[in-house]
């Protein structure tokens, strides 16, 4: 679901693979308190000479108490990011280096612009990956928050503890956001991550097919003030 950094498990499957595209679509059921309500979201990552490019779009749609109140349930909401990875020395030591450039958008806010570096560590195999990345945040009308940096951190763990097809990956993210609550209180930094647990079914969908779940963690974030801990379970499909 919401992510701020190109998929580690995305990068993985591109060394691996070369340039080829991987594109999948994902959907979840979030059983938060006060959510109950799906999130699809589209994933696509390639990778080329000059570096990568990584784009996401979630759509959230209308919780079961909003539809009895007579919303549509239809889609309700929607958040899209592009990343642009920028690496043309990859034949050079520093092939794990990248400059980012960012921009996030939302149905409720003013969009965002990020520029920074990442860097890619991750095993000989591939199969353990992490990326972590610093950037500057620039908010396109409303002015940029008092601590206008964002570091993200993103993992992916292939075969998890020995099992065949079982994946951990996520992300975190911790950012400067000047939030004002519903108490009047105040917050200068957001802190979001979003663990996730896959299963792929194999032979019997060609490996197209994983099950799983997720935890999204958050700490003052979308207007919700200190601590939230929201448990989703869905299903992927990669093409």
């Amino acid at each position: 679901m919401r992510k701020f950094i190109i998929a580690a498990a995305f990068a993985a499957l591109a060394f691996a693979q070369g340039a080829k595209a991987q594109t999948n679509v994902q959907t979840f059921y979030d059983f938060g308190k006060d959510r109950n309500y799906v999130t699809t979201t589209f994933e696509m990552f390639k990778g080329d000479k000059f570096g990568d490019t990584f784009f996401f779009i979630d759509h959230y749609y209308a919780t079961s108490d909003q539809v009895k109140a007579g919303v549509s349930s239809a889609i309700n909401g929607s958040y899209f990011e592009i990343e642009r990875g920028i690496n043309f020395w990859q034949d050079s030591d520093l092939k794990d280096l990248s400059g980012h450039i960012e921009y996030d958008g939302s149905t409720w806010g003013a969009g965002i612009w990020c520029f920074g570096a990442k860097y890619f560590f991750h095993s000989a195999d591939f199969s353990k990956t992490f990326t972590a990345a610093i950037m500057y945040d620039l908010h396109r009308g409303v002015g940029s928050a008092d601590i206008p940096v964002k570091f993200s951190g993103v993992w992916g763990l292939n075969d998890l503890l020995g099992v065949k097809g079982l994946v951990f990956k996520g992300f975190i993210d911790v950012w400067g956001n000047n939030s004002v609550f519903a108490d009047l209180s105040t917050a200068k930094f957001s802190v979001l991550t979003e663990p996730q647990l896959w299963m792929n079914l194999g032979s019997a969908f060609d490996g197209h097919l994983d099950l799983g779940c997720e935890i999204e963690l958050s700490y003052n974030f979308a207007g919700n003030k200190g601590f939230m801990c929201n448990p989703c379970a869905g299903f992927r499909w990669t093409f």
